[in-house]
């Protein structure tokens, strides 16, 4: 079962890695592997969450996530989306944005880092969303129930997470855009550029969340329908209807799960350059990691280890959350990517071990019940 899952991510392991040291020998071996450990530990809870939605997708459209979802992933993230951020801050046409991160990468990666309150701000605002609409749900399940019951009541008022989401984006504009550090150390107003980035981030998410939403629910109630018409043995044609929707509900799933992929990735990308400028290594490395997150994925679906350990999912959106805060934050302030990666595992970890400790008192409520009923049998 692991071999079959992650066979694909141990051979891109070993062929990025062989292209390392032929592409910068043994140094550029080691730049690869940190890369690729970076991007793992800080991209573990992009893999929780996405688990919960792809469980609801079939073996297929789970095969597209892991073949053209992977190369959406690797390529237009971690290797065409520094490039587009360039070429776009700095006016320049693709060839040249290019041409500018082989021959000129402490360019390339001054022009990266100027455009940084840019991204933070549209990642930071479409991960905050995930976490808000997440906590403000009233759910059956509740980790941390002192905190997780008067948020589900909250959320009862109609469109409050976005409220709070624009309050949070105005904050950043009004404090750390104001202050933004630019290349070498400079202050620079970045509030505009900040509060549109950020705009259009939280659009995204409302535009492809709300879609995928939309055909899910859609596609459930086709199912009913199709349920209770083959009671009934209805006509025929009803399938080939629910089909249809069923690939439309797939293909705005697989869409959210690209975005959402997306804004994990940012701070993996910028964090890159705190370790090299190489646009090749930081794909290769960056490239690596976005495997085993993937296979990760598609792993914990098939193991059901959301249904067996459910404060997992709680665990991974409060690591969005504190994500999506960082990201705010690192407008202004420059945080270590071990810290971030580090706050991501302390809360998936606390919530695997709650997970643990609510499944052994079940075992035990169970195993006291069944000694009651063979003492009653036995009587």
């Amino acid at each position: 079962m692991v071999l079959k899952t992650f066979g694909w991510s141990f051979a891109v392991t070993a062929l990025g890695l062989v292209a390392a040291v032929l592409f910068g020998g043994w140094t550029a071996f080691g730049i690869v592997a940190i890369l690729s450990i970076l991007e793992i530990s800080l991209s573990f809870d992009n893999a929780v969450v996405n688990a919960g939605i792809l469980k609801k997708m079939n073996a297929f459209w789970q095969k597209i996530f892991l073949t053209i979802g992977i190369l959406i992933a690797v390529f237009g993230m971690r290797l065409v989306f520094p490039v587009v951020i360039v070429a776009v801050s700095a006016q320049l046409g693709p060839i040249e944005a290019v041409d500018l991160a082989l021959s000129d990468k402490d360019r390339y990666q001054e022009l990266v880092t100027d455009a940084h309150p840019a991204i933070a701000a549209f990642g930071g605002m479409f991960l905050l969303m995930i976490f808000l609409d997440f906590i403000f749900e009233d759910r059956d399940i509740k980790w941390l129930a002192w905190l997780e019951r008067p948020l589900a009541k909250l959320g009862k008022v109609d469109m409050l997470s976005v409220c709070i989401a624009l309050i949070v984006l105005l904050i950043s504009a009004m404090t750390f855009a104001a202050n933004a550090h630019q290349h070498g150390g400079a202050h620079v107003d970045k509030a505009e550029t900040v509060l549109l980035a950020g705009i259009a981030g939280l659009i995204t998410y409302m535009i492809v969340g709300g879609l995928s939403g939309y055909f899910e629910d859609k596609l459930e109630e086709e199912e009913e329908q199709e349920h209770e018409e083959e009671e009934k043995a209805a006509r025929e044609g009803k399938p080939k209807s629910a089909i249809a929707l069923a690939g439309k509900a797939a293909f705005f799933m697989f869409l959210y799960l690209e975005v959402l992929d997306a804004s994990f990735s940012f701070d993996g990308v910028i964090g890159a350059f705190a370790i090299t400028n190489d646009i090749v290594l930081m794909a290769l490395g960056l490239g690596i990691g976005a495997m085993y997150v993937r296979s990760l994925t598609v792993y914990l679906v098939r193991q059901g280890t959301l249904d067996d350990y459910v404060y997992l999912e709680h665990g991974a959106h409060y690591a969005i959350g504190a994500l999506a805060l960082i990201l705010l934050v690192t407008i202004q302030y420059q945080i270590n990517e071990i810290i971030t990666g580090l706050v991501g595992v302390v809360l998936i970890g606390a919530s695997f071990w709650s997970s643990v400790r609510r499944n052994k008192r079940i075992a035990e409520v169970e195993a006291r019940a069944g000694d009651k009923t063979e003492v009653a049998s036995g009587v």
